[in-house]
């Protein structure tokens, strides 16, 4: 049976000298399928001794965390996920100190540090604010991995100069880094490392190896009998087990299913009834069927029986329905939700009536402006939803987009499409990073590099191209390119050049989306559809004729104004030269 992540963890905290404890602390180990996609989550948090509400700061910050970090999409790479979070808590701190009485002293209002830790698959992502902090330890050596947040006026006197709280934007660190087995991490507050030393933490763990929250209650008492007069706090957690690489979910249903036969029409298959067969290719068939408990009309799609052995591409067939099942948009296709167990590797999902973007291009081969723009803001919008969940399609063309009989567009197709989430989990699948279709690909993915949002941008500016001219903006050359040189030499084809007339500024906006530099293309697929309404500030500025040709009057007003200016100063120079 594939392992699991598992580790032991030791915690003990004290008021120690003070009235109050104001450090805050937890952890939360979820059950399967959290565990895997969303890892073991750690937090500590200090309130900062000069406010008498800094421990609602510190409890608020780390149940926060602890709590929403696991309603995050679990397509969310784990530090967007707790970028989010922390951003959130740190404007509800923030607000709580403005509407306080200690608006205007921010030292004494809703502020603490924070250390947080979250052990995901086989790597470590620590996130950290303020001087509390995280030390990892291996083969007898402890090595601090965070740097404290703390400005020294004097010897004696210095400020924290990040904390949670202290201002409306959070900066916070984040590093990442692979895990091993037996790595230990320890996230601590000033109470205690700056009255005990490695040596004795380390003679503590080895001793209370067994019971961690021993080894905890130790280090914090030998702070306390060294003078501390903070609150004491520590947690030590220890990798006990890492997952193995075959506990990868989909790596788990390609072993376990067994591909489909080929199906007739007529035939019933896992209680669908096939209908017919609507596409083909070497790599998957579609069929149209109905379900037989509901009657509803929809999608199965099964894997080619040539692609058996190709694990990589068994596992991003099942991502599509993984995908599908996150994304909420009127504008991408649904799943097919079903209670029947699967005995074999397929996917179900709405059935969409109507037809493809290409077929709709072959039957309006000069589709009004106004249509165009209405079918690219839908692709837009389907895309958005993408993005929002860290995913990128990759492979945007009009063979996987559906128009229905409502006008309604759709994204149908998801075999290209990368999950930050999903890339941050182990698996002995060979990943490889599949170009889409050569025509509508950026060419950043010609050079080897990894796609953006800009990406897809390119591809939608592209389909927008072809259906206002039936061509493409660089033809088949993009494909060609091979260097960054080479694709600096390519020359966007003005959709000007054709026997219809459009405004000169939807072309600009068009050049921009398909621009060959990723850096120089919009940078929200909004951005794009809106310009493709109006024209662009920017544009407008740069054609805007000069003052002289759309107000001459004006012009000459303001150079005389200007010469007389002048003609005032020279004048009282000269009398002060006297």
């Amino acid at each position: 049976m594939p392992s699991l992540l598992k580790a032991s963890i030791g915690q003990f905290s004290d008021r120690g000298r003070k009235e109050t404890n104001q450090d805050f602390h937890g952890i939360h180990i979820p059950k399967e399928p959290q565990l895997s996609s969303k890892g073991i989550a750690i937090a500590l948090a200090d309130g900062i001794s000069s406010s008498d509400v800094s421990q609602v700061a510190s409890q608020a910050a780390v149940a926060g965390f602890l709590a929403d970090y696991f309603c995050t999409s679990e397509a969310w790479s784990v530090k967007k996920s707790v970028q989010q979070v922390l951003k959130a808590t740190n404007s509800w701190l923030y607000s709580q100190t403005q509407r306080s009485q200690y608006r205007y002293d921010k030292d004494r209002g809703y502020v603490c540090t924070l250390s947080a830790l979250v052990l995901k698959s086989n790597t470590a992502h620590i996130f950290h604010v303020g001087d509390s902090r995280i030390y990892r330890l291996r083969e007898n050596s402890l090595e601090q991995l965070t740097q404290d947040h703390r400005f020294w006026i004097s010897r004696d006197k210095s400020y924290l100069s990040r904390a949670l709280g202290i201002n409306p934007y959070l900066e916070c660190d984040y590093q990442v880094m692979p895990v091993d087995k037996g790595d230990m991490f320890l996230l601590v507050t000033d109470g205690v490392y700056e009255f005990t030393d490695s040596d004795y933490i380390i003679r503590m763990i080895n001793e209370f190896g067994d019971d961690l929250d021993k080894a905890a209650k130790a280090i914090v008492e030998e702070a306390y009998e060294r003078g501390s007069a903070d609150n004491l706090t520590i947690q030590i957690v220890r990798v006990d087990e890492l997952p193995s690489q075959e506990s990868n979910e989909f790596y788990q249903q390609i072993n376990e299913l067994p591909l489909p036969p080929m199906l007739d029409a007529g035939a019933v298959f896992e209680g669908y009834k096939i209908i017919r067969e609507v596409h083909a290719s070497s790599r998957s068939h579609v069929y149209l069927a109905v379900d037989s408990e509901t009657n509803a009309l929809l999608i199965l799609k099964i894997p080619s029986i040539d692609q058996q052995g190709d694990l990589a591409y068994l596992e991003r067939f099942m991502m599509e329905e993984w995908i599908a099942r996150r994304i909420h948009s009127a504008h991408v296709v649904k799943p097919y939700l079903q209670n029947r167990k699967r005995n074999y590797l397929y996917i179900v999902t709405e059935y969409v009536e109507g037809q493809t973007l290409t077929q709709w291009m072959i039957d309006h081969p000069k589709p009004e402006l106004n249509t165009v723009r209405g079918i690219i803001q839908q692709i837009a919008k389907g895309l958005q939803a993408f993005h929002r969940m860290e995913m990128l399609h990759q492979d945007l063309r009009p063979e996987n987009i559906m128009i229905d009989g409502t006008g309604t567009v759709k994204i149908i197709d998801f075999g290209s499409t990368i999950v930050a989430g999903i890339l941050e989990i182990a698996t002995p699948i060979e990943r490889v990073n599949l170009l889409g279709t050569a025509q509508y690909t950026a060419p950043e993915y010609f050079l080897g590099e990894n796609g953006s949002p800009g990406s897809d941008i390119f591809s939608l500016g592209v389909i927008a191209y072809q259906m206002l001219t039936g061509k493409l903006p660089y033809g088949a050359r993009v494909a060609r390119t091979k260097t960054r040189a080479e694709q600096r030499k390519l020359r966007y084809d003005s959709i000007g050049n054709t026997d219809r007339l459009f405004p000169v500024w939807v072309d600009e906006a068009i050049r921009k989306a398909v621009h060959p530099d990723p850096l120089k293309r919009y940078e929200a697929l909004s951005e794009f559809a809106f310009d493709l309404h109006q024209p662009n500030r920017a544009f407008l500025n740069r054609t805007r004729p000069p003052l002289l040709e759309r107000d001459p009057l004006a012009f000459w007003k303001g150079l005389s104004f200007a010469l007389a200016v002048i003609v005032i100063f020279l004048l009282s120079n000269s009398h002060t030269v006297k």
